[in-house]
């Protein structure tokens, strides 16, 4: 019988706690080689049970592995597949109502003998939901009970007194990612199904975000005409602080664009400003977008030409609607 009394007593040194460390990435690795190389048709069987859910795949375990199945669900949701976490003890008492006949069980279970998901099972007779099983004993209880069982067995826990759940939840983990990754594959679930379900995250913004959504329009938007002197274009592009303003001619329609550069190159050109009118120092045809465009597009626009930091945004009637500057850009972190 080992005296796992002496594991206490080792000296911590930065040796040993390095090689331990090593170590037992190096145990939950070849784990997850030896789950890869043994995967069978039971795992083309459970994808299919899960692909064809009406409802959602209940994901439920206990301890550890309610931890890990949680992780699960979350990932599988995100991912283009309806589904919850579900505690088993709590749905002994009364949160069983959650699971209907639509629905199926995922349950995680290493040993495959939890009291608190064996005691499911009758409802699930009942109602026949359709139960998967993931689990390190493929003779269990639960296993028996399941319609598909998936065998996540370790050779050993990453532990070194071989109790703490380590390379056995690492398993199951992995094993619950490539189930949601196969499903995700299967279902065509695509970038712009992912951002739809990320709104809060960096990629859900950079994919959803279109122009309209931050550019300046109204009376936010700096405007001048083509026979305006530059007295007046300053004092707009000076009152708007967008460092530009978009040049329109008598009949509303879009020409041109005046900026600081524009600004610079006339101070070089003319001894006197005050009679120059923009027409005769604009830029013409500047850079647009249309309105619907994604945010990350009017970037990379900005990207070809690094010396254009605005862009004029146009409707589908090429009027123009607003401007968005490079700043717009960086305050809704999408740089």
């Amino acid at each position: 019988m080992s005296d796992y009394s002496s594991l206490s007593a080792m000296p911590a040194d930065d040796d040993s706690l390095l090689a331990t460390t090593r170590r037992v990435l190096r145990v939950e690795a070849e784990a997850l080689t030896a789950l890869a190389d043994r995967l069978d048709g039971q795992v083309l069987r459970a994808l299919q049970v899960l692909r064809d859910c009406r409802g959602r795949v209940v994901v439920s375990g206990m301890g550890k592995s309610g931890h890990i199945a949680g992780k699960i669900a979350a990932t599988l949701a995100s991912t283009g597949t309806p589904a919850f976490f579900l505690h088993p003890a709590e749905a002994c008492h009364g949160d069983l109502g959650m699971l209907t006949q639509d629905d199926v069980l995922l349950a995680l279970s290493y040993s495959g003998e939890s009291d608190e998901l064996l005691a499911l099972l009758p409802y699930l007779r009942r109602q026949k939901i359709p139960l998967v099983v993931l689990t390190g004993n493929p003779g269990s209880s639960l296993a028996k009970a399941a319609e598909v069982v998936l065998d996540a067995g370790v050779r050993e826990e990453a532990c070194p007194l071989g109790l703490a759940p380590t390379t056995s939840t690492t398993a199951a983990l992995a094993l619950g990612d490539a189930l949601a990754v196969a499903l995700l594959e299967w279902r065509g679930f695509g970038v712009d199904d992912f951002a739809l379900s990320h709104p809060g995250g960096r990629l859900g913004r950079r994919l959803l975000i279109q122009v309209a959504d931050l550019m300046h329009a109204g009376e936010h938007l700096p405007m001048v005409r083509i026979s305006d002197v530059l007295p007046q274009a300053l004092e707009v592009v000076t009152r708007k602080r967008l460092g530009f303003a978009a040049v329109l001619d008598d009949a509303e329609a879009l020409v041109g664009i005046f900026t600081d550069g524009d600004l610079r190159r006339a101070v070089s050109r003319f001894a006197d400003l005050r009679s120059v009118t923009v027409g005769e120092v604009m830029t013409p045809r500047p850079r647009c977008v249309q309105a619907d465009t994604l945010a990350v597009e009017a970037i990379a626009l900005m990207e070809q030409a690094p010396k254009i930091t605005s862009l004029l945004v146009l409707d589908e009637q090429q009027q123009l609607v607003g401007a968005i500057h490079l700043h717009d850009l960086l305050n809704a972190g999408l740089l």
